[in-house]
């Protein structure tokens, strides 16, 4: 296996893993096997404690492992099937460092950042090696070099690849060159500054890939490359693209990233065959239909918060060669002024996961507003659980329905704890997470979606539909088309009358792909570009 370790400087926010992500298609393109993992140098075990504000969405693996948004990219933009392993945090080096302590593994010895966390790190890339079935293993390095808390992922990497030997490894660098309009010129300062601290610390990356909004002329390129010590065609220009971030891999492969890849580790492969990558990217930029989806949630002023979502619906609707116009609303906003206010005129709704009380109110009742109004509707976990809330209180009797989880005083509590459950105690890796079996409904929408009596799903959730109140909402109209058999769990529901209305408690947008969309995301895009054309 070869290595190639992708770190980044000056500022955060470079798109270190939408890099890593394209060189993985392109390469995967090649016809090599390609492996992705990111480390992290936060202390946090894990991101399912962190806020969305504070680093976007939590991404969730098969086997339930919650990780950085940046896998998300990585199983979209690959083949790859990634697992808890393929994300190391400082946390749980550290955790696995102290542990061993305890135990005394180390034999009474002094432990310190080196060699004991290094070695961790590089435990990590070891077993990957021994274990993972692939011909390049893609590392991201979280955070900009020169951070405090990064110096021992880098110190690490140092030590592995002068270990492994000439050949092995690759240090691709992503850096910023800015355009500084006052000047009118681009600046390399910036970079020149970043692989100098990369430098002290032992490591000269082989391949810069510059971020810039302006392309990068010949003379800024052989000053990058004078004062960084890389070659001239080694200085990858990366601009911000226009129309959507699926560009990435075919700039990357025009500026023959992929060519000196394969140059440095010794590698030979068939040209990339990109054809159906270009064809996609078409759809996207030049689609031939157009539709109004509005998306009501709260953690709207990231615009990570819900990427998987976001782009799930991009890659359903390219899929139907519709583009979509999205309107990202604030469920608080709805409680003020009315769904109507914002909803008018939409041709589908969709409510995404989330927790917390804020904004439920104007959720439900964007489900009402899509619920009378015929309008397309899908609920991805939290849109699940309101959607429950509104059909049971306009259409079940149940008037003052609601999730114990809002209001645990409610007397009709449609969505609950399970018993032994507890909302207390520890709240990371506490809920149900990862891919469960879902059986569906003979001619459900969701079985006609999917044309399959079985289907595995991702979980992110802790309260779950109550069955308690099943059969009263199932009398008022409520079809149940998903179940999870362990302990009878609905997964799945629908409105039998109403042109496309489903909602389901897993989480769909982590399993679709630009190239394969998600059934449930097709299903609803299929049923706005109807409701489009209808209107």
């Amino acid at each position: 296996m070869k290595y190639i370790f992708i770190t980044g400087g000056v500022i955060s926010s470079l798109g270190k893993g939408l890099t890593a992500a394209a060189l993985g298609t392109v390469l995967e393109r090649r016809g090599l096997k390609v492996g992705l993992m990111k480390f992290d140098p936060y202390l946090n075990v894990d991101p399912g404690t962190m806020s969305p504000y504070q680093h976007g969405e939590v991404y969730v693996l098969e086997d339930g492992a919650e990780t950085d948004l940046d896998l998300g990219h990585y199983e979209r933009f690959t083949s790859c099937h990634l697992t808890r392993r393929h994300n190391l945090t400082a946390g749980q080096v550290y955790e696995e460092v102290l542990r061993k302590e305890r135990r005394g593994d180390y034999l009474g010895k002094t432990v310190q950042v080196i060699p004991h966390v290094t070695n961790e790190i590089k435990n990590r890339l070891n077993h990957m090696g021994q274990h993972e079935d692939c011909d390049i293993l893609i590392t991201e390095i979280g955070g900009t070099t020169g951070d405090i808390e990064g110096l021992p992922f880098l110190e690490a990497l140092r030590q592995f690849a002068l270990e492994k030997g000439p050949g092995q490894c690759l240090f691709i660098h992503v850096t910023l060159v800015p355009f500084i309009k006052a000047a009118g010129e681009l600046k390399s300062k910036p970079t020149q500054q970043s692989v100098a601290k990369l430098r002290e610390i032992g490591i000269q990356p082989q391949i810069l890939v510059c971020r810039s909004e302006h392309p990068i002329d010949l003379e800024t390129r052989q000053k990058i490359s004078n004062f960084c010590n890389v070659s001239v065609d080694a200085v990858i220009e990366e601009q911000d693209v226009k129309h959507t971030i699926y560009e990435v891999p075919l700039m990357l492969h025009r500026e023959r990233l992929d060519e000196l890849v394969l140059l440095h580790l010794g590698l030979k492969a068939p040209p990339a065959d990109l054809k159906d990558w270009e064809k996609l990217v078409g759809r996207m930029i030049s689609p031939k239909h157009r539709v109004k989806v509005a998306m009501v949630g709260k953690y709207l002023g990231v615009p990570d918060a819900y990427k998987s979502v976001t782009e799930a619906l991009f890659h359903a609707a390219s899929g139907e060669d519709t583009g979509v116009d999205l309107m990202k609303i604030d469920a608080e906003e709805i409680e003020k002024q009315g769904a109507e206010a914002f909803l008018k005129g939409v041709d589908g709704v969709l409510v995404p996961g989330g927790f917390g009380e804020r904004g439920i109110e104007g959720k439900i009742a964007a489900v009402q507003y899509a619920r009378e109004k015929k309008i397309p509707y899908l609920g991805l976990c939290l849109g699940m659980q309101v959607a429950v809330i509104e059909f049971a209180r306009s259409l079940a009797g149940l008037k003052k329905a609601h999730s114990s989880e809002f209001d645990p005083q409610t007397k009709d509590p449609v969505i609950t704890l399970l018993p032994g459950q507890s909302a207390n105690g520890d709240k990371g890796a506490t809920m149900r997470l990862g891919s469960y079996l879902c059986q569906l409904t003979a001619g459900s929408l969701a079985h006609k979606a999917y044309g399959k009596n079985e289907i595995k799903e991702r979980h992110r959730h802790r309260y779950e539909f109550n069955n308690l109140h099943r059969e009263t909402l199932e009398k008022a109209g409520l079809r149940i088309s998903g179940i999870h058999p362990k302990g009878n769990l609905v997964e799945c529901i629908e409105i039998p009358d109403h042109p496309w209305f489903v909602a389901c408690q897993f989480h769909p947008e982590f399993r679709s792909k630009p190239d394969a969309p998600h059934p449930l995301f097709r299903g609803f895009a299929q049923a706005a570009h109807l409701h489009a054309q209808a209107n």
